[in-house]
């Protein structure tokens, strides 16, 4: 399942991680970000271990939301030694999510 970050956890689970993060900034009310939950649910499943896959509750995290310049959801960022590496923005495809992993990892 994919795991829940937090303005109050992400510095020790997604940023001090040796790991690729995958990050989906979303929002209940959001479609679009509605329609990618399960490819991320199903991500977090395949990459277990290998990649932390989680999400960000953009209207209860707001200070996250701010420090990434998140204008649109649902943003997907991937993270790496503490850097943002790469950005997905909107519904994607699994096939793009995959693809971005797959070239960080």
């Amino acid at each position: 399942m994919a795991k829940e970050y937090t303005d109050g956890n992400f510095q020790t689970e997604v940023l001090a991680s040796d790991k690729l993060s995958m990050i989906d900034f979303w929002a209940e009310w959001c479609g679009p970000c509605r329609a990618i939950g399960p490819v991320v649910e199903e991500l977090s499943k395949e990459y277990d271990g290998k990649v932390n896959v989680g999400k960000v509750n953009v209207d209860h995290n707001p200070q996250l939301s701010m420090e990434y310049g998140i204008t649109s959801i649902p943003a997907i960022l991937f993270i790496k030694n503490g850097q943002v590496v790469d950005k997905l923005v909107g519904a994607q495809p699994k096939q793009s999510f995959v693809k971005k992993i797959e070239s960080h990892m």
